[in-house]
C-alpha cells in the first residue's frame, strides 16, 4: 500500500537532489588533448608545435600533481567546482555587474494577448506579479516539477535562488545573501519591493497567509505611483549598485555608518522576494525587432532596478514588460523556466483576472527613505555618469529572422542548435576573415549542483567548412561533406560537455590548486594560444541557446573586441540578440546579425540542393 500510495504522489522539486552523482573529474590525458584540439585552428604549425611541447611538459610535471591534488578535492565535495566557479566567474569580479554580468531581456507576453498598449501597465503589472507569486508558492511548497533530460533528473538547487536572493558587495569579494525557504524549511519572507523614480517602497505579498489577487496589487501599485507622480523624485540610491564593486561595497559601508535604520532598509530589499521596477519608458519596437526592449531591459535607468537581486520584473509605461537578473546565484534557464509559466498561464487566460474584484483591507506599502549625506549624494551621481558611459557604449541588436525556423532544419535531419552556432561561426568568419573563439553554455545539472560547461564551437572542422563556402572553386558536395563533418564535431563536443567531460573546467580547476598553492602560474596558463583561443575568458563570441520558448535574453561580450550572442530557436523563426562595444573598431552587432541571416540562407539551400 505505500509503495502505491508514493508513486501516486507528485514528484517533489528537490526530492532528486541528494541522490544525484557528484560532478566528475575526466583524466588529465583527455582533457588536455581536447585543448590542443581546440587550440588548432587559433595556431601556425610553428606555434602549433610549441604548444605541444608546453602541453606535454605540463601533463608530465606540474600538471600531473595538479590533477592529483584535485582528485582529493572531488573525495570530499560532491561538486569539486561549486564554491571556485562562485567566486572565480562572479564573486571576485569587481567590474560593475549590472551592465556587464548581468542579464537581461524582453519578458514574455508580447506576442499573444499583450501586445503593447498604453494605460494598462499596472493592470498588467498585477496579473504578472500574481503569476510569479503562483511561481515561487510552487517552489516552496515543492510543487514545481522537476526538470529532466529525457529520465534523467537534473538539478534543481539554483531554483532556491530565484526569489528572497541579493549579491552583497564586499571590498575584495561579493557574497550572496538567500533567505528563501520551502515550507518544510521553515518561514519564508513573503514582501515585495517596488522601485519608482528614484523611491523604494515595501509591502507584504500576503494577507492572512493568502497571496494578494490582482486587484489587490494593483491598488499597491496604484498607491506607488500615484505618490510617486504627485511628489519629488526621491534619491535614488539603487544607481549605487551600478558602481564597480569595491566603490559600490564602500558607499554601502558608509551609508549604514551614517544610520543604522539604512541597514535595516538593505535588509529589507536584500529578502525581499523580487523587485518590481516601474519604468517610465515606451520600449517596444515592432515583433520582428526587440532591440528596444533588450536595450531597455539591460541598459535602462538604474535608480528605477536594484542591479544586485536575482530578479527585477521591470514594467514599462507601454504595457510591456522585461527583466534583468543578477547572474551569481543561477542560469538563465531559471528565469526562462519561470517566464515561460507566466507566459502560459497569462495566454491561458488571455491576460485577465477571472476572480474576485473584492479588496482586502491590507496595510498601504511604506516607503523605505534611506538617510544620505553630500557624499551618498556624489557617490550616486558618479555612479550615474558611470553607467551613462557604459550604456552609450553598448550596442545592441535584436531581430526576428522569419524565413525559417526548427521545423525546416529538422526536415533536414540536422540539429537546430548546432545549426544555428555553425552560422554564428560562418557569419564572425566572412566578417573578420578569421576564425573566432566561441563559448556556447552546456547544462551539467545532471550532476549535483551542477551550472554550465565550457562548449568550443570553433573547431577544425567549423573552420575547413567555412572555409570550403567562401571558396569559389569548392563544389556544392564537397560543401556539404565540411559540413556534416562539422556539424558531428559539435554535437559530440556537446554530449561530452554535458556528461561533465569538457576540459575547460578542469582546465580552471587545475590553475586554481596552483594559485591557492602560491606556486607559479603553469606555462600552460602563460602560452599565447591559450588566451588566443577564448581560455582564462577571452572568448570573441559569448553565445548560448535561451531554448525552444517565446523567451530572450542579452548579455554584454566577454571582451572588448568580442560579440555576446543569444537565440531563440522556434518553429517558424529564429530570433537572434547581439551586443558589443561601439568604443571596439573591431565589431558591430548588426553587421554580424546581416552575415548570420545570410549565413543561414546559404546553410538551408546547401542542405537542401544537395539532398536532390
Amino acid at each position: 500500500m505505500a509503495s502505491h500510495l508514493s508513486e501516486s504522489l507528485p514528484e517533489r522539486t528537490f526530492q532528486y537532489q541528494s541522490s544525484l552523482p557528484p560532478l566528475p573529474v575526466p583524466s588529465l590525458e583527455t582533457s588536455l588533448s581536447k585543448y590542443l584540439d581546440a587550440v588548432r585552428p587559433f595556431a601556425s604549425e610553428k606555434d602549433f608545435e610549441a604548444t605541444v611541447n608546453t602541453v606535454r611538459k605540463f601533463q608530465e610535471g606540474v600538471g600531473k600533481e595538479l590533477h592529483q591534488k584535485l582528485l582529493q578535492r572531488a573525495k570530499t565535495k560532491k561538486n569539486w567546482l561549486e564554491e571556485w566557479w562562485l567566486d572565480n566567474a562572479y564573486l571576485e569580479s569587481r567590474i560593475p555587474s549590472q551592465l556587464t554580468v548581468n542579464f537581461a531581456g524582453p519578458a514574455p507576453y508580447l506576442e499573444h494577448c499583450w501586445p503593447p498598449a498604453e494605460g494598462t501597465s499596472l493592470q498588467r503589472a498585477s496579473i504578472s506579479t500574481w503569476h510569479t507569486l503562483q511561481y515561487w508558492n510552487l517552489i516552496r511548497m515543492e510543487r514545481l516539477a522537476p526538470q529532466k533530460a529525457g529520465k534523467t533528473a537534473l538539478d534543481m538547487d539554483q531554483f532556491r535562488m530565484l526569489f528572497c536572493t541579493c549579491k552583497v558587495p564586499g571590498v575584495n569579494k561579493d557574497t550572496i545573501h538567500n533567505y528563501f525557504k520551502t515550507e518544510l524549511e521553515g518561514p519564508c519572507p513573503s514582501h515585495l519591493v517596488v522601485i519608482c523614480r528614484g523611491r523604494i517602497f515595501t509591502f507584504d505579498a500576503l494577507c492572512d497567509g493568502q497571496i494578494l489577487t490582482p486587484p489587490e496589487l494593483l491598488r499597491q501599485l496604484s498607491y506607488v505611483k500615484e505618490r510617486c507622480e504627485a511628489e519629488p523624485e526621491g534619491e535614488g540610491v539603487s544607481a549605487l549598485t551600478s558602481e564597480e564593486r569595491t566603490r559600490w561595497a564602500k558607499a554601502r559601508e558608509h551609508l549604514i555608518n551614517i544610520d543604522p535604520h539604512n541597514k535595516t532598509i538593505l535588509e529589507t530589499i536584500q529578502s525581499s522576494l523580487f523587485i518590481i521596477s516601474l519604468d517610465e519608458t515606451k520600449p517596444f519596437s515592432s515583433p520582428e525587432n526587440y532591440t528596444n526592449m533588450t536595450l531597455e531591459a539591460l541598459t535602462g535607468d538604474p535608480t528605477t532596478r536594484w542591479g544586485d537581486k536575482s530578479y527585477n520584473s521591470i514594467v514599462f509605461s507601454d504595457g510591456t514588460f522585461g527583466s534583468t537578473c543578477d547572474h551569481a546565484p543561477y542560469d538563465a534557464m531559471v528565469v526562462v523556466s519561470m517566464c515561460w509559466y507566466l507566459d502560459q498561464e497569462i495566454k491561458a487566460t488571455e491576460g485577465k483576472w477571472m476572480g474576485s474584484n473584492l479588496v482586502r483591507a491590507t496595510p498601504l506599502p511604506e516607503e523605505l527613505v534611506f538617510t544620505v549625506d553630500n557624499k551618498v549624494r556624489r557617490d550616486i551621481s558618479n555612479a550615474k555618469q558611470q553607467y551613462l558611459e557604459s550604456k552609450q557604449d553598448l550596442q545592441i541588436v535584436c531581430y526576428a529572422f522569419t524565413a525559417f525556423g526548427k521545423t525546416a532544419i529538422k526536415q533536414r535531419k540536422l540539429h537546430p542548435d548546432t545549426f544555428v552556432q555553425l552560422a554564428v561561426q560562418f557569419a564572425y568568419f566572412r566578417l573578420h576573415k578569421e576564425p573566432g573563439s566561441c563559448y556556447e553554455t552546456a547544462t551539467t545539472r545532471k550532476f549535483y549542483h551542477g551550472r554550465t560547461e565550457t562548449m568550443r564551437p570553433c573547431t577544425t572542422e567549423a573552420v575547413n567548412w567555412c572555409r570550403a563556402m567562401m571558396d569559389p572553386t569548392c563544389d556544392v558536395n564537397a560543401k556539404r561533406k565540411a559540413m556534416l563533418l562539422a556539424f558531428q564535431k559539435h554535437n559530440k563536443l556537446m554530449a561530452d560537455a554535458q556528461e561533465g567531460r569538457g576540459f575547460d573546467r578542469h582546465l580552471l580547476g587545475l590553475y586554481l590548486i596552483a594559485k591557492e598553492e602560491g606556486r607559479p602560474i603553469p606555462e600552460l596558463f602563460m602560452d599565447p594560444l591559450y588566451a588566443k583561443s577564448g581560455g582564462g575568458g577571452n572568448f570573441v563570441l559569448s553565445s548560448s541557446l535561451v531554448g525552444y520558448t517565446t523567451l530572450l535574453g542579452a548579455g554584454a561580450p566577454m571582451v572588448h573586441h568580442g560579440y555576446g550572442f543569444f537565440y531563440r530557436i522556434r518553429d517558424d523563426r529564429i530570433v537572434a540578440s547581439i551586443s558589443a562595444w561601439r568604443s571596439s573598431h573591431q565589431t558591430d552587432a548588426a553587421s554580424l546579425y546581416n552575415n548570420f541571416s545570410n549565413s543561414l540562407h546559404e546553410m538551408l539551400h546547401l542542405a537542401t540542393t544537395s539532398q536532390l
